[in-house]
C-alpha cells in the first residue's frame, strides 16, 4: 500500500526546510496522523476538544477518517504508520481505540462510505478498531421521519410535545456516548451540523455541553473531533461554538487567478499550544489533496 501512496509534501533534499517545535517539557500530545501538521505542529495535547469546521466536501471528515486509520496503523503495521507520521519527532502517546459517534447514521453506512472511497487496509483497520454509537433513535424520535426510515422499533410521530432535550433526546444520547467511549480513545463526533439544525434543541444546551465536554476531556488523555459543517449555524452560535473548543482546523476550496481549478485548503485559526510554539513564518494554510490509497495528505504550505 505504500508504495503506491501519494507521499506528504517536505522539503527538498538539501534544502533543510521548516524546524518542528521543541516539546521539550510539554504536557502529553497525539499525533493527528496527517503528515508535515504533525511535523510542524509536534501533534495536539491529549485531552483536546478540535471543532473540524469545513466548507462541504473541504475535507474535514477525510481529515478525521485519516486521523483515526493513521493512528491504529500503529497497531496494525508500525512500519505504514512511520510512513505517514513522516518526519515528525514525538515523542507521542496514542488512543486506545476509536469511537465513532453518529448523530443520524448507521455503522453500515459509515463503512459503506469507507470502502466505496478509500482502497487497501483502511475498511478493515477502521472496523478492526472501531466502536460505533448511533444515535439515530433518539434523533429522529418525535420527528416527521417514518420508523421504517430510520430502522426504528416504534413510530417516530406522537402526539406528545418534542422532548429531543430530555432524558431521551439527542443531547442526553451524546453525553452517555462520550461518557462510555471518551477515555483513553479517538473520538469522532458527526456532527454537530446536526444537532444545530435538528428543532426543540436549544442552542444554549448544546454550548453548555461543549464547554463541559472541553473540562472533561481532560480527564480522559484522549482526543475528540466535532465536525461541523461551515455556514450552518448562525455566525454567533458557530462563533460561540469555536469559542467552546480547545482548537480550531477549517477546511476550505480555494482557488488562485494562475489556477483553472478549486483545491482543498487547511487553516488552524485557533490552538493556543499549538500556535504559540509555531514560528510566524509557518502559521499559514496546507494545500491538501485526499487520495483513496492515502486519505488526506498535505501537498504543500503557503504562507498567508
Amino acid at each position: 500500500m505504500a508504495s503506491e501512496s501519494l507521499r506528504p509534501f517536505l522539503p527538498p533534499i538539501g534544502n533543510p526546510g521548516p524546524r518542528g517545535p521543541d516539546l521539550k517539557d510539554v504536557p502529553p500530545r497525539i499525533p493527528t496522523g496527517v503528515p508535515d501538521f504533525d511535523f510542524l505542529t509536534g501533534g495536539v495535547p491529549a485531552g483536546s476538544v478540535v471543532l473540524l469546521l469545513g466548507e462541504a466536501g473541504a475535507g474535514h471528515q477525510e481529515f478525521a477518517l485519516t486521523s483515526a486509520v493513521h493512528l491504529m496503523l500503529r497497531y496494525d503495521d508500525p512500519k505504514l504508520h512511520r510512513f505517514y507520521l513522516g518526519s515528525a519527532r514525538g515523542p507521542f502517546v496514542y488512543p486506545d481505540g476509536i469511537s465513532y459517534v453518529s448523530t443520524s447514521r448507521s455503522r453500515e453506512e459509515v463503512m459503506d462510505e469507507l470502502r466505496g472511497s478509500f482502497a487497501g487496509l483502511w475498511p478493515e483497520v477502521l472496523d478492526r478498531h472501531l466502536t460505533f454509537f448511533d444515535l439515530s433513535a433518539n434523533y429522529f424520535r418525535d420527528s416527521v421521519v417514518p420508523s421504517s426510515w430510520a430502522s426504528l422499533p416504534g413510530p417516530l410521530l406522537s402526539p406528545a410535545p418534542p422532548r429531543p432535550q430530555g432524558a431521551d433526546g439527542p443531547l442526553h444520547a451524546l453525553t452517555s456516548a462520550l461518557e462510555a467511549s471518551g477515555r483513553k480513545n479517538l473520538v469522532v463526533v458527526d456532527s454537530l451540523t446536526d444537532l444545530i439544525v435538528r428543532e426543540g434543541i436549544p442552542s444554549g444546551d448544546l454550548l453548555a455541553l461543549l464547554k463541559g465536554l472541553r473540562r472533561k476531556a481532560k480527564e480522559w488523555d484522549g482526543l475528540v473531533y466535532l465536525l461541523l459543517t461551515e455556514g450552518v449555524a448562525p455566525a454567533a452560535i458557530q462563533h460561540a461554538v469555536i469559542d467552546s473548543v480547545d482548537g480550531v482546523l477549517q477546511f476550505r476550496w480555494t482557488t488562485t487567478p494562475n489556477q483553472s481549478h478549486r483545491q482543498r485548503s487547511m487553516l488552524m485559526p485557533k490552538f493556543m499550544p499549538l500556535l504559540s510554539r509555531l514560528p510566524p513564518e509557518h502559521q499559514g494554510r496546507f494545500i491538501i489533496r485526499v487520495n483513496a490509497a492515502s486519505g488526506l495528505v498535505t501537498t504543500q504550505y503557503e504562507r498567508v
